[in-house]
């Protein structure tokens, strides 16, 4: 399994553009529909994407055995911890065993919740990932912003929000 997940960081590496230091892709949702996503997180609570309106929202799909996944995992957290105007969402795209995940949750701990998706029927309104890490950037108005194929960092973030009309992400 993780010559897999190597493999498909080299395909999306190989091929993804590179914008502004990373590799980005247009907004996924033209026709302006609004991801869906109400969730039960590792710790027993619910996420849901719609309570989350006015904030800037990182929708980061990851997995137990992607390296990438999980270098970028600090960067994350230190940037929802640091903007209070925005929250994330970490979705393992694993089929490992839940009590696999949770224990890569408690070795890899984050200030944001985590939670398992169902593969096979994944959230509506986001596209399923190709290749992992992909990271999705949620307006506050509940639009897709942006899609990122590859690690992210605090300044891609941070740029990224700064990019979008009347965006904001407060300290």
């Amino acid at each position: 399994m993780k010559m897999r997940g190597f493999w498909l960081v080299m395909v999306a590496l190989a091929t993804a553009p590179l914008a502004g230091g990373a590799w980005a892709a247009a907004p996924v949702n033209a026709d302006g529909a609004r991801p869906a996503l109400v969730i039960q997180t590792l710790d027993g609570k619910t996420f849901d994407l719609a309570q989350q309106r006015g904030k800037w929202v990182i929708v980061n799909f990851w997995a137990t055995w992607c390296s990438p996944c999980i270098a970028e995992m600090p960067a994350i957290s230190k940037f929802v911890t640091t903007h209070k105007d925005v929250v994330a969402i970490g979705l393992a795209w694993d089929r490992s065993p839940r009590a696999d995940i949770v224990k890569f949750a408690q070795k890899h701990p984050v200030a944001y919740p985590l939670a398992t998706v169902d593969m096979d029927h994944p959230p509506i309104g986001i596209e399923a990932p190709e290749v992992l890490p992909t990271t999705y950037l949620i307006a506050p108005d509940g639009q897709l912003a942006d899609r990122f194929i590859a690690p992210v960092d605090e300044k891609l973030l941070a740029r990224a929000i700064a990019a979008k009309p009347g965006a904001s992400a407060g300290h």
